[in-house]
């Protein structure tokens, strides 16, 4: 339930086709349903203008199978992170509503129409294609957010003259989300050539010494741009989420 379902609820009872008691029934059970094995989360939507999202790592399908049939049965869309393929055909398969996004991971139902924020895109930033699946984890969740976004990929400093070429969009991006493996530098740079937000993503992407993703890590957090702020290793819906509330803050009632 969202900000807009509460208000239709109202208007309903407002013009009597719905009666008070229903309400406050429909109401109490609007916070939490306790599923045994999972305590959905109805009320995230009127919180913080997104339904609850399943992170689908180490659930068994049978799990997000039940989290996502109440987050249906509510009206709710649905967005299911971090979902390898066999899994995610047993969740589609049960469910057919849903649709899975291989390349991102995610699997997702928007059936209710989205509120759509007035934002310039998101610039979501790749240093290298092996960086994408993280970018789109985060273009995925921009979409579920009804947030706009622009996709500018393949443009890290081994050939800086890339990201340059992007630059209009760039600095007129009220967020730029930068996911970058290897040393990480591409948040630096970018932090560097323009005056909004900056969001860092480092991912898993790099030999040796990349360590999984800590070099790209530490690079980020030490950069010398001032204020670029950083999320975890491979974090590509962390930094959407983050963007997201920077954007929502500027369009949301305080």
């Amino acid at each position: 339930m969202n900000t807009q379902s509460v208000r239709e609820l109202l208007q309903k009872v407002q013009s009597g086709e719905v009666s008070l008691d229903s309400a406050v029934d429909l109401l109490k059970q609007l916070p939490v349903e306790d599923l045994g094995f999972a305590n959905v989360d109805h009320h995230r939507a009127l919180r913080q203008g997104l339904p609850e999202v399943v992170l689908g790592e180490a659930k068994t399908p049978e799990q997000i199978i039940g989290i996502a049939q109440a987050l249906l049965a509510r009206a709710s869309n649905v967005l299911i992170t971090r979902v390898e393929n066999e899994k995610a055909m047993r969740i589609c398969e049960a469910l057919p509503q849903l649709e899975y996004r291989a390349t991102a991971r995610v699997v997702v139902s928007r059936e209710r129409e989205i509120d759509s924020l007035t934002n310039s895109p998101v610039a979501i930033v790749t240093a290298g294609t092996s960086d994408i699946p993280v970018a789109e984890e985060a273009a995925e969740t921009l979409a579920a957010c009804g947030a706009n976004y622009e996709r500018v990929f393949d443009v890290g400093v081994a050939g800086i003259h890339r990201v340059v070429r992007h630059l209009d969009l760039l600095q007129h991006a009220p967020v730029a989300i930068v996911v970058a493996g290897m040393e990480g530098a591409l948040a630096s740079v970018v932090g560097g050539l323009i005056a909004g937000p900056v969001i860092a993503v480092p991912t898993s992407v790099g030999y040796g010494t990349a360590l999984g993703g800590f070099t790209a890590l530490f690079g980020m957090l030490t950069g010398c741009a001032s204020g670029v702020s950083v999320v975890n290793i491979d974090n590509g819906f962390g930094a959407a989420m983050a963007a997201f509330r920077i954007l929502r803050r500027f369009e949301a009632p305080v």
